[in-house]
């Protein structure tokens, strides 16, 4: 019989009752070192006393209103993160799906107000991930997501991560956006190189093109920057962002610049939850965090420290893991062949420590930005011990052979 919660998760059968900082609690008393972050969500930890007091305070006052009205804390809110990013424009909505799709019609849109309703098509590339609705399966293109829903929606194409060269042969009459996560989460933790970003961006102006990068999950000090692809000193014309954006209540925000946004006008787009006074009292608050003086420059330094010692445990297990990747507090570790990640993962949780997997074999490591070398350190004896034990039992079957 189908349990009444649908069993769209293989979860584990793990259920956390509380949590501080970068630990987390289950029902039984057992303790976690949280380095998934709710799949690199919970950006500033567990409880943190002031996004719990914000919450706290304005559900204590008014929740929802809808958009019918002003919403002055989505109205601060979007000053903020204008004053903080490349954006004059910001849309708010529920999730980096809602996010992705909102951010697509306003590229679509913007042709199409331009005398090129034609140019709807968008490259897209192998490996993305841009959420589960029917539009974003499509546009992250992976046959098993795609499987049993009907035709893909039109106008998405996929070429190599990476490859200038397939980018600029995909360019047709039809084509008006790139969209491209600057550092592939559920892909396998991939980045792009910072060279093919900024490629990214002088094709999209040679051609007349929008350039769309998804911050859903590299965003919001995740990279040690505010945003990733500052890193690459270039600016899109369109972003989406969510997960950390919220420190894990829900929220979705679409940044733009004004030769974009200003085409969603009342009638080309809407939410009946996105930007309500409670989501934006919470991104208020986790905004004053990241922005604080000095915390995104302790984020990169504690993220250069967890790669130091992530470097030296790949080096100690060269039957499990064969490399690292990914840029600041998003790191993946590929496992090697006849090492899975799922039982890697698995493993970990036996030592008490929480990670996600990922796409081509690779356990990910996103832990809350306010981790201290301290937890690092735990972190990574967790590891070593789940993946010691990993390389015995590979040398006791290779044995028995």
């Amino acid at each position: 019989m189908i349990p009444a919660l649908m069993p769209t998760y293989n979860r584990a059968d793990l259920a956390f009752e509380r949590g501080e900082g970068a630990w987390l609690w289950t029902s039984d008393g057992r303790r976690f070192l949280d380095f998934g972050s709710g799949i690199a969500t919970t950006s500033i930890g567990h409880a943190h006393p002031h996004l719990v007091r914000t919450i706290a305070e304005q559900a204590a006052k008014v929740m929802h209103t809808s958009n019918l009205y002003r919403v002055p804390q989505a109205e601060r809110l979007a000053q903020r993160l204008v004053e903080s990013s490349f954006a004059d424009s910001v849309f708010f909505a529920n999730s980096g799906a809602e996010a992705n799709e909102g951010m697509v019609k306003a590229v679509r849109k913007y042709h199409a107000e331009n005398g090129h309703p034609e140019k709807f098509h968008t490259i897209c590339f192998e490996g993305a991930f841009h959420g589960r609705t029917l539009a974003m399966i499509s546009a992250t293109g992976n046959a098993k997501y795609l499987e049993g829903f009907g035709p893909p929606v039109q106008g998405f194409q996929h070429v190599p991560f990476g490859n200038m060269n397939a980018v600029r042969d995909a360019i047709g009459p039809n084509t008006g956006s790139i969209m491209i996560e600057p550092i592939q989460g559920e892909g396998g933790v991939r980045p792009a190189d910072l060279r093919f970003l900024r490629e990214l961006r002088a094709v999209c102006d040679e051609f007349g093109l929008l350039l769309a990068l998804d911050e859903v999950q590299t965003g919001m000090g995740r990279s040690g920057k505010l945003w990733a692809h500052q890193w690459a000193g270039i600016e899109p014309d369109i972003m989406s962002s969510a997960k950390g954006i919220g420190g894990g209540f829900p929220l979705g925000a679409v940044l733009a610049k004004e030769k974009v946004a200003k085409y969603l006008k009342p009638g080309t787009h809407g939410t009946t939850y996105g930007g309500n006074p409670l989501a934006c009292s919470a991104g208020n608050a986790v905004l004053d965090v990241i922005l604080a003086d000095g915390f995104l420059d302790n984020v990169d330094a504690t993220a250069r420290y967890l790669w130091e010692q992530l470097t030296a445990l790949v080096g100690r297990h060269p039957t499990v893991l064969t490399g690292l990747r990914g840029a600041g507090l998003l790191v993946g570790l590929q496992c090697a062949d006849g090492v899975t990640n799922t039982d890697m993962q698995g493993a970990a949780v036996d030592e008490g420590l929480l990670t996600v997997a990922a796409g081509q074999n690779v356990l990910r490591v996103a832990p809350p930005l306010i981790i201290t070398r301290a937890h690092v350190d735990e972190a990574v004896a967790a590891l070593d011990r789940a993946f010691t034990k990993a390389a015995s039992a590979l040398r006791e079957k290779a044995a028995a052979k």
